[in-house]
């Protein structure tokens, strides 16, 4: 059977060549102008990363190697009484390319088992912050005290580390990472939210399963929930700000650690990974005006006196889709078919489909009046009982740090280069549009 470290490896020499060909032969091909809008406008769309794990099609929504949602749940392998697949089956593939068989993820969670030991001094880092720190807090800097113990970081400084094998010390540090990083995160929501005790990991669990388990969750439906979460979150193509935040930095060759963390640090944005928070606050405010069981019009009410107000409708719209995020509807249908129904804030989210996008569309200003992925992910974490809002950012980085380091073990194998964009001033940009001042 065939480990990940040797999938890669068989694969690498032919991706350097394509990279080395279009590099020397068609490295002056135009890809497009560059604007002043885009330059002045957070380089929107501007075609300048490489990103081969995921690609975000504005119209069909993100492609995982090339599969869509429905299509990696239908393929990758799932447990016995699950119903749905393993998120490290998802790691397998956009590391790999291929879809993994049953062994190998088997095979896979078993190395993720038996590199998952916290070292005791992590958790002493944490207990020395306030209990009130914010979770994301907690998490960036868990994973930046666990850089001391980077095979990248030590072989390099060691100088015994050839530029051609930077990928495999970073697959090492990647594993080691992602095999910590949910008890790490299950912790912070025990001593964040609850009594703070450690509940050690279930040898009979899988990795998503376990990290349910180690937060104080035995409910099967739930544990099921989280490898749905982890799969759905876990990669958006590399322009996002944690994926690129994480590129950036690992670009100067920082190790897995140093690297995710800054990645960590942009998903903590609200315009980001704490988008999701944002949309449950504003459901919340709805219900307190409105009670828990608001008619459609008293919801389409809400909805403009909110447009009016100059605030957004957070989970609704996106920089790139122009149609509903197909993650959101991996969820809905998960609802519904879960019976989810009848619970208040998951039938305030169904309602909320059905009239926000017609609002949106009377206003005329949205580009994209469609849900993403944030307006039903809250939902269903209440519907568990977990109702911790400040955690749900760690949920989405502990899915989101396994597609970064996707990317990272194939930024090191391909050998890109220090990331160092060309800077303008304004007056430099004002004279490129024959401004004159």
């Amino acid at each position: 059977m065939t480990t990940l470290e040797q999938a890669v490896a068989l694969q690498i020499p032919g991706w350097q060549e394509r990279v080395k060909t279009l590099n020397k032969v068609h490295g002056e091909v135009d890809l497009g102008p560059v604007t002043v809008g885009a330059t002045i406008g957070g380089m929107r769309d501007l075609k300048a990363l490489v990103c081969d794990t995921s690609y975000l099609d504005p119209l069909e929504g993100i492609r995982f190697r090339g599969f869509t949602i429905p299509e990696v749940q239908a393929l990758l392998p799932r447990p016995a009484a699950g119903l749905e697949p393993y998120p490290t089956g998802l790691f397998w593939l956009l590391v790999t390319g291929e879809v993994p068989t049953a062994a190998q993820v088997l095979e896979l969670e078993s190395d993720l088992r038996a590199r998952a030991e916290v070292p005791a001094h992590i958790y002493d880092v944490l207990r020395a912050l306030p209990r009130d720190t914010h979770p994301m807090t907690q998490f960036c800097m868990a994973i930046t005290a666990m850089q001391g113990s980077s095979t990248f970081a030590a072989r390099y400084g060691a100088g015994t580390l050839p530029k051609g094998g930077y990928w495999q010390p970073t697959l090492e540090d990647s594993l080691d990472l992602i095999a910590r990083l949910p008890a790490v995160a299950a912790f912070i929501y025990r001593r964040s939210f609850h009594d703070g005790r450690v509940i050690p990991a279930d040898p009979n669990l899988d990795w998503g399963a376990n990290f349910a388990h180690m937060m104080g969750i035995t409910d099967a439906g739930y544990h099921d929930l989280m490898r749905l979460y982890l799969l759905l979150h876990i990669d958006h193509e590399s322009g996002n700000v944690s994926a690129h935040a994480a590129h950036l930095v690992g670009s100067a060759l920082s190790d897995v650690y140093l690297s995710v963390s800054a990645g960590m640090h942009g998903l903590a944005g609200p315009l980001h990974g704490l988008a999701n928070q944002e949309c449950m606050k504003w459901i919340e405010d709805l219900m307190q005006q409105l009670g828990s069981n608001p008619s459609p019009a008293e919801v389409r009410q809400y909805a403009w006196d909110t447009l009016k107000s100059g605030r957004v409708i957070p989970g609704y719209g996106h920089a790139v889709l122009r149609k509903t995020d197909p993650r959101y509807f991996a969820q809905r249908e998960y609802s519904l078919q879960k019976g989810m129904g009848s619970h208040p804030v998951v039938r305030i989210v169904h309602l909320l489909y059905d009239i926000v996008p017609d609002v949106l569309l009377e206003q005329g200003k949205a580009k994209n009046p469609w849900p993403n992925v944030d307006a039903h992910s809250g939902a269903l974490q209440v519907y568990y009982g977990v109702k911790e809002q400040d955690f749900y950012t760690v949920l989405f980085g502990v899915s989101r740090a396994m597609g970064v380091c996707a990317q990272l073990i194939w930024d090191r194998a391909l050998g890109m280069p220090l990331e160092r964009p060309k800077s303008v001033t304004l007056e430099m940009l004002e004279e490129a549009a024959g401004i004159q001042r």
